[in-house]
């Protein structure tokens, strides 16, 4: 029979439990089914696309949708489990998370597969937050750090690893699955961890669990499905009235949610987050670090995988492979500010810097190296953009908490956490919304700029100057139409109609049909690759611009996080 265990709220274990340590390896068992999910889709958006279709918005949504859902979710799952008991929250979680895989992965629609990645996102948001208070419940205080501490390792490896092993498995097409596998491969993880938490998790719950607040929870779900829905599908309905009516609609929302907050806090309820935080510089800052930066961190992972495989031609396993030096530089990052937390939110300045100049360091890297660029060329901007970014996010929860009452700690840790979300779901809206908007026009400026090569080419097998026009509009136009069709299956009229003018030029002369046919689809390949290139330096700088806005909303920060937070590090409120 599982043992129990009681601890009053916001106290540490001081027996110890049995089992404790068989317990926190099935909580981080959670931790990476989560850490996996929210980076392999990254990788295999475009082969889901390829087959079962659908168009950009598709790419941006498997991102978006999981994220989304785990925000407006996370603080809710956390009251839930102080309300019902840790352990039989993290096990439905668990089970529903599970359940939600094998749905990724059976999926036949684009459809489909969104919905059951808004699935996993809301079971993951009833799984993730058991885990810190069920470590506080089963630990001591001397043994507290070392369980917080493999926190650690494991996202680092599991950062490094994610992007890795979704490329593996859709390129070993393992039993014919190809990407359903990144999916399929949570069953017998989650089956684990539901049959270990069972036996091994400690049941109770905390003597002060506050009532949910469902209406507190609905309201902020209705705001982030009002900002992040418009942002994504915005650009594909060429902006019509009604989605800037949804985003200043969610703007309303949002008000209403904080005087329906404060509303609630003076009539003596529970709100699902405490307004009084609101009025703390410190904790208010730290909502703007965390949406700014995880905005851009999120986005610019999301648009270096498009660029890399849809841009660069990289297959699945070689653009995680690529992105290896960006993980190890967050591994370095984490290390590193260790060593250096004696100097406060200045690691986390010098950490937006750094992460910075790494996103320079790639603009300059594509300036040099052009559409053959390598992912040996990109290593050092990489592996110095994950420096910066590991830094960054090593002290922020516990500096932007560092003025947070004991009593209000719980809320603004999941108040962070749920930012931390929120941001990453903006990344994929917003940055992917304004790389896919570049992408056309840039694709059109590349073959305007290769056009005199092509005529010449075309000059030299005798194609009459009228064809070599036609085709060399019909390639600009065709480039344009495919880079930004909504429906990647389908063939735009442009292209159709290119298709036809080089066939014609073709029958004018047999002879140089080879010619003719090398001639255009290198144009046509080289005009994508450098319109791919083009979209992601300036995203680049777009990215680099608000992490300048990062450095200058850390001053709104404490200076240094409270003296006995310091040890925890900063893993534990990312995942609470």
């Amino acid at each position: 029979m599982t043992e129990t265990l009681q601890t009053p709220a916001g106290a540490t274990g001081t027996a110890g439990y049995r089992w404790r340590w068989a317990a926190l390896f099935v909580i981080l068992a959670g931790e990476i089914m989560d850490m996996l999910d929210s980076l392999i889709t990254n990788i295999a958006a475009p082969t889901i696309r390829a087959e079962l279709g659908g168009s950009a918005a598709t790419i941006q949504w498997l991102a978006a949708g999981y994220t989304l859902a785990m925000a407006v979710g996370v603080i809710t799952g956390g009251r839930l489990g102080d309300l019902y008991g840790r352990k039989q929250m993290f096990i439905v979680g668990a089970a529903g998370f599970t359940a939600g895989s094998l749905l990724c992965g059976v999926a036949v629609s684009p459809g489909m597969l969104i919905g059951a990645r808004l699935m996993q996102g809301l079971f993951g948001a009833l799984m993730l937050p058991q885990g810190i208070g069920m470590i506080k419940q089963m630990f001591s205080e001397k043994e507290m750090g070392a369980a917080f501490g493999a926190f650690g390792p494991v996202m680092g490896l599991s950062s490094v690893g994610g992007p890795v092993l979704a490329g593996w498995l859709i390129d070993a097409d393992l039993w014919g699955t190809g990407w359903r596998m990144i999916f399929l491969i949570n069953l017998p993880l989650g089956l684990a961890a539901v049959l270990a938490g069972l036996r091994f998790l400690p049941s109770g719950r905390s003597p002060h669990a506050s009532r949910l607040d469902l209406t507190g929870a609905a309201l902020a779900s209705v705001g982030a499905g009002l900002m992040i829905y418009p942002l994504v599908q915005g650009r594909e309905l060429d902006w019509p009235a009604w989605t800037f009516a949804m985003i200043a609609a969610s703007l309303l929302v949002w008000a209403l949610f904080a005087w329906y907050e404060t509303r609630k806090q003076r009539a003596g309820a529970d709100p699902l987050i405490i307004p009084s935080l609101f009025r703390k510089r410190g904790f208010t800052g730290g909502l703007v670090v965390g949406v700014v930066f995880f905005t851009a961190m999120a986005g610019t992972g999301l648009v270096l995988s498009l660029f890399f495989q849809l841009g660069l031609g990289f297959s699945p396993l070689k653009a995680g492979l690529a992105q290896i030096p960006w993980s190890a530089g967050v591994v370095l990052g984490f290390g590193a500010a260790q060593a250096v937390q004696r100097f406060g939110r200045a690691v986390i300045q010098a950490g937006a810097l750094i992460m910075a100049a790494g996103m320079a360091g790639m603009f300059v890297t594509l300036q040099l190296a052009g559409t053959g660029v390598t992912p040996w060329q990109l290593i050092p901007a990489l592996l110095v953009t994950g420096l910066g970014m590991g830094l960054l996010m090593a002290p922020f929860f516990d500096i932007a908490l560092a003025g947070v009452e004991p009593a209000e700690a719980g809320s603004a840790g999941g108040t962070l956490t749920a930012v931390q979300q929120l941001g990453s779901s903006l990344g994929a809206a917003v940055l992917g919304t304004i790389f896919f908007g570049l992408l056309g026009g840039h694709v059109a400026t590349a073959a305007d700029d290769g056009s005199a090569a092509l005529r010449g080419r075309l000059a030299a097998v005798s194609v009459p100057a009228a064809q070599q026009e036609r085709i060399v509009t019909g390639l600009r136009e065709c480039g344009r139409d495919r880079a930004t069709a909504k429906d990647a299956e389908a063939i735009p009229a442009s292209c159709a109609r290119m298709q036809d003018d080089v066939k014609a030029a073709i029958a004018a002369a047999p002879s140089a049909a080879p010619a003719i046919q090398k001639a255009v689809a290198a144009d046509a390949a080289h005009s994508a690759k450098a319109g791919f290139t083009g979209a992601m330096e300036i995203t680049l700088w777009i990215v680099a611009g608000m992490l300048g806005l990062t450095f200058l909303a850390v001053f709104l920060l404490p200076k240094h996080a409270r003296p006995q937070d310091a040890p925890g590090g900063g893993a534990q409120p990312a995942t609470a």
